[in-house]
């Protein structure tokens, strides 16, 4: 989830199983599109054959961009001294002014929505921390446009995690489109997700329905119920048993997986975290030093024998690509533990956030039209039934708008260009690493109307649908697919399909939910004080 994370296929993704609320299907349907803005789809076949790469103009045929109308401005801002100005803006960020007021500020200072500045870490993690900050939705999507940039190890940004941590490998997601590994690594993705599409919806009942049983237990105990940690429990079974047919519980691993990943995500992300720690401490250690790897090497070493024994047929389809079962391994390590399990533990959190701030009558709202959509279908969740949902399908794409599960963007200039805010154009030079901050550009209000607000219907009927190719939370437009040539996330329809069955499950269970929220370190702390029970 993040800027990137475990995604279903460009070529795009179906699923044909579906299930009933009485009895499993007997045999699967045929399968309905995820949802209409995509329009390929993943063959029942899950072998993947090399696509064509796109042909290349003649030089003569070559168009030269169109002048821009708008004024050329110098990039304002600056960096400061040597290490004395990253730390400085460090302290910024995370402590004097905190992440939004640090990029307002700086807008308001400069009068522009494009300026430089350093981002973390800064020394002694990373020495090179300048950038130029992208913050409206007319610049933001040229980081996604891969003939002007490039994302080779700008994954986390201004530094990259040891591949210790990775089994020695540069991941997928630290790789650029153009180099050898990327379209075949990318090509096993869809390969898994096409080989289990069946196991998701099925699946994903069933590990979310012990979930709210075990929310109900503890409500009844102690009177409120943390979601986060039944949540992460609960993702993480979903995932290993609906992608790898595996149940956690029934191996070595046991329940410890989300634990183990949470340490693991750690060690790669502390940098960019507030912890809670004192600041002496988190900024003095977790923001200046890299943790050592072997520390957490025992830990990953279970991750990998139960990814590994569990994974032989798309093991055996990356040996066919070329690639090692080794390499394989530990990517999909990552696309499932990082990518997708991390988006799980933050966005389900921020959805339900504000699902439940929105109060009683957008929840009778949802359970109104996701319990006839239901019932429409005879009882069972599938996916021509969440097509009739018109007002769940918005929610997921508003939460996903307001408050995308990774917020931030980077990608380093290939050549010289020009991009434009709303206001200005300015010109980027070849080497320099452009960073963008995704909130303020799906906020933007020249593009959002009432865009700082939570609307639960903001992207019903045409005129919605319009504004979803700014919704970039996938590394890309909503409107658009990913593709092996391209950055956007592997599994972005399976993102948009498991936050859609989230809500179904909620509102097919529940009349309402009540609950606080707190911070943590990623995404929202929820707790759960209320569950009124589905009474029509």
């Amino acid at each position: 989830m993040a800027s990137s994370s475990l995604a279903f296929s460009s070529s795009q993704l179906q699923f044909s199983l579906q299930r009933s609320r009485k009895l499993p299907a007997s045999k699967p349907l045929k399968p309905a599109p995820l949802f209409q803005p995509i329009t390929s789809s993943v063959s029942k076949n899950p072998s993947i054959s090399t696509p064509s790469p796109p042909p290349i103009p003649p030089a003569s045929t070559d168009v030269p961009p169109k002048p821009t109308k708008l004024p050329i401005r110098k990039i304002p801002g600056d960096y400061g001294l040597p290490l004395i100005g990253p730390w400085k803006d460090r302290q910024d960020y995370f402590y004097n002014q905190g992440k939004d007021e640090y990029f307002k500020s700086r807008i308001q200072k400069y009068q522009s929505t494009v300026f430089r500045t350093n981002m973390p870490p800064g020394p002694l993690i990373s020495f090179d921390s300048k950038v130029v900050v992208l913050l409206d939705g007319k610049s933001f999507p040229v980081l996604f446009d891969s003939d002007k940039v490039e994302k080779k190890d700008v994954f986390t940004g201004t530094y990259m995690p040891s591949t210790e941590l990775t089994g020695g490998y540069r991941i997928l997601s630290y790789l650029d489109p153009s180099e050898p590994n990327h379209a075949n690594l990318k090509k096993i993705m869809f390969f898994l997700l096409s080989l289990r599409r069946d196991q998701v919806i099925p699946e994903f009942h069933n590990s979310y329905t012990k979930l709210y049983d075990d929310l109900e237990t503890e409500l009844a105990k102690k009177g409120k119920a943390s979601f986060g940690e039944a949540n992460d429990q609960a993702a993480f079974t979903f995932l290993a048993r609906s992608l790898y047919g595996a149940n956690p519980d029934d191996t070595k691993l046991g329940s410890d997986g989300p634990k183990i990943v949470s340490k693991w995500v750690l060690f790669q992300l502390h940098p960019l975290l507030i912890l809670g720690l004192p600041r002496l401490v988190e900024d003095g250690i977790f923001h200046t030093i890299s943790l050592p790897p072997f520390l957490i090497k025992k830990d990953y070493k279970r991750l990998y024998d139960f990814f590994y024994q569990n994974s032989t047929p798309v093991l055996d389809e990356a040996e066919k690509l070329g690639l090692s079962r080794e390499e394989a391994c530990h990517n999909l390590i990552f696309a499932t533990c990082f990518n997708s399990f991390g988006g799980m533990k933050i966005f389900f959190p921020n959805m339900l956030k504000w699902v439940g701030r929105a109060g009683v009558k957008l929840h009778t709202e949802l359970a109104q039209e996701i319990r006839s959509a239901i019932q429409s279908t005879g009882g069972k969740v599938t996916m021509a039934a969440m097509e009739r949902m018109p007002l769940m399908k918005s929610v997921v794409y508003e939460s996903l708008r307001i408050e995308p599960p990774v917020p931030a963007q980077y990608a380093r200039a290939k050549r010289d260009f020009v991009i434009e805010s709303h206001d200005a154009a300015f010109q980027i030079k070849e080497g320099e690493l452009l960073y963008g901050f995704q909130p303020f550009a799906t906020k933007d209000p020249k593009i959002f109307d009432r865009a700082d607000e939570f609307l639960p219907e903001r992207f019903i009927g045409d005129e919605g649908e319009k504004l979803l190719k700014h919704v970039l939370w996938s590394n890309g437009p909503e409107t658009e697919s990913p593709t092996v040539n391209n950055k956007q996330c592997a599994g972005k329809d399976f993102v948009v399909l498991v936050s859609r069955l989230m809500l179904v499950e909620l509102f097919l269970r529940y009349d309402s939910i009540d609950i606080e929220v707190g911070a943590s370190p990623l995404g929202a702390k929820v707790t759960v004080t209320s569950l009124k029970k589905a009474s029509f």
